[in-house]
This record gives structure tokens, sequence and C-alpha cells, in this order.
């Protein structure tokens, strides 16, 4: 400054915006490119956090590890699962990365937190004669309708859920989102666009195509979903689809717990795997960006590989000839 003034203080580096957990939401959106629904359970790990923070004082600027520890220690008795707290470090700890990344923060406090243990559960599974069963009470109810067009739209609107869920395990969010254009479509494929916007072609079988025109002729004259409906984003909510589902299981004799939108995902993986088809195929078809999410799956391959040895392996054939040989002495 010119004449002699006092010098200009420095301007402090500015902090991220008033809400540092929407900053951080922001950066995925922008840049990652997560869905809506990720972004929201995203929100509201973080506002549990923060609340956290916010009872004890604490800026999340200035949290420590202890504090985080702490933090991840209290979820157990609250009742959440062991993948549920892993699921939500894995949030706070994005969170801090970006805090610290940005120079918002000095440290990253979770750098020395371990993620709880977890056990590696089995998924739930149906087997293939419980989604025939599924599948027939869906077509049953679809021809019972007759010439009740109310009943006859919602009856086909399930069947058509069904017989693509199942013919390509899409995300339920996938699958209610379809736009109106899958059912018009020539192509045995459908392209889907999955988490982070990546784009997959997922295979249709003749009974979807057919299921999908089906469910077309119901279709008010104009709109842009597959399956439209009055709520907020314009389509059939997951949890609307989830409800009518277990009515349809417990109609073809399944427990309602045994059934969801997610387990008819599992089953369609799971019964590829048990046919033949490669685990890397089934990630691809599934949307998996890692090898990793679909080795949850390696349960079938093992059962596959016993059979194969027990099948195939010429020792097992010298064993029978040998047992059978022991019987006729």
């Amino acid at each position: 400054m010119s004449g002699g003034g006092s010098p200009v203080p420095p301007v402090p580096p500015s902090g991220p915006a008033e809400d540092p957990a929407q900053a951080f939401l922001d950066m995925l959106a922008a840049e990652r490119g997560a869905a809506a629904n990720t972004l929201a359970a995203y929100r509201r790990d973080l506002d549990d956090y923060l609340g956290d923070l916010a009872r004890q004082g604490v800026d999340p600027l200035e949290a420590e590890a202890e504090q985080v520890r702490a933090y991840i220690a209290s979820l157990e008795p609250r009742g959440l699962k062991a993948s549920s707290a892993a699921r939500r470090l894995s949030c706070i700890r994005g969170f801090h990365r970006f805090l610290y990344a940005e120079g918002f923060s000095d440290t990253d406090p979770t750098a020395p937190v371990a993620a709880p243990r977890r056990a590696k559960g089995l998924p739930k599974i149906l087997s293939v004669a419980e989604v025939d069963r599924l599948l027939a009470v869906a077509r049953e109810r679809a021809e019972a309708a007759g010439e009740n067009r109310a009943e006859a739209r919602v009856a086909a609107r399930m069947l058509c859920l069904l017989e693509l869920l199942y013919a390509t395990g899409l995300r339920v969010s996938e699958l209610v989102a379809l736009p109106r254009s899958a059912a018009a479509t020539r192509e045995r494929y459908l392209v889907v666009k999955g988490k982070g916007g990546r784009e997959r072609l997922v295979p249709l079988t003749d009974l979807a195509r057919d299921a999908m025109r089906a469910h077309a002729g119901h279709l008010p004259a104009d709109g842009p979903w597959l399956f439209p409906a009055e709520s907020e984003s314009g389509h059939l909510s997951r949890q609307v689809f989830a409800r009518d589902l277990k009515a349809v299981a417990a109609a073809a004799g399944l427990r309602a717990d045994r059934v969801s939108p997610h387990v008819l995902r599992h089953a369609f993986a799971s019964h590829l795997l048990q046919n033949g088809a490669d685990l890397r195929i089934v990630q691809e078809l599934l949307g998996h960006a890692d090898i990793s999410t679909t080795q949850i799956y390696t349960h079938v391959l093992d059962e596959r590989l016993k059979g194969m040895v027990r099948d195939l392996h010429p020792l097992n054939d010298q064993q029978d000839v040998i047992a059978e040989g022991e019987r006729q002495l």
C-alpha cells in the first residue's frame, strides 16, 4: 500500500460452504455422478454423524480419530449391523478425506480408524422352482383379470416387473425408472444406465418382451416412464413394488420376508452361475464396477465345482466300479 499505510492483512483461505456435508455431496454428484438414492443415503449418514459431533461441541473440521471411533462404536448398541456401521464409516471417511484434500482440515481423522469386522453373509436366494411359482402366480392373476381394466392393468404391471427383473437382474431403482421406449424395442437387449452413469447391455427373454408389450397396452397415451405412477418422480417407487411383490409371494406360498426385488436380483445371478455362466459375465450383467462385489456368489461356483469333480473325475468312476463289485461279492 502506498503512502506508508498499514499493510493489508492476508486473506485467509476460504472454508467449505456453511454446510460442509452439502459441499461434499455436491462434489460426489458433480465429479463422480453419484445417484440421487446414494446422495440421500450419504446425507442421512452424515446428518447423524455431524449431530453426534455437535452434541459434543466438536467442529467437524477439528474432529479427531477417537471421536470417530467412539461414534462408530455407538452404532452397535443402537441396533446397526456391522455391515451398516462399515458403510457409514465409508461415508464419514470420504467426507473427511474431502475436507483434508480441499485444504479445509489439517488432518484426516479417519485414517487410523479400522472398519468394523463383518461376517460375509450369503445373499438370500430363491430356488428356480420358487421363482417359477412366483411367476406362475403373476401370470394367473394377469389372465384372471379378464375385462376388469383396473385389475388387468395392475396384474400386467406386476407380471412385467417380475419377468424383467428375473430376465435382466436389474437393480430395483433401474427397473422402476425404465423409459416407456423400452417396451417398443426390437432388440433382444436393453441399454441401462446404472450407478455412476455407466451404461451396460442386459439381455431380454421372449417372455420379458411379451410382458412389456402386454403391459404397454395398459399405459396412458403419453408419458416418459414404462411404470408411471402418482409419485414425486413420476414413476413407480421401489417401496410400492416391494410391497406388492410380497403379496404375490404370499399367494405363491412363499414367506414374505424371503422375497424382495433384491432377492430376485440375487436369484438371477445365482441361477446363471449354477447353469455355467462365467463370474465376469455376471459381473457385467449386474453392473458391478468391481469383481469383488460379485464374489459373494462364489458359494454357487464352489457347489458347481464340487458337482463337476463328483460327476466328471475319472477316479469317481473307479470308485463306482469298486462299490458295485463289493455289492456282488
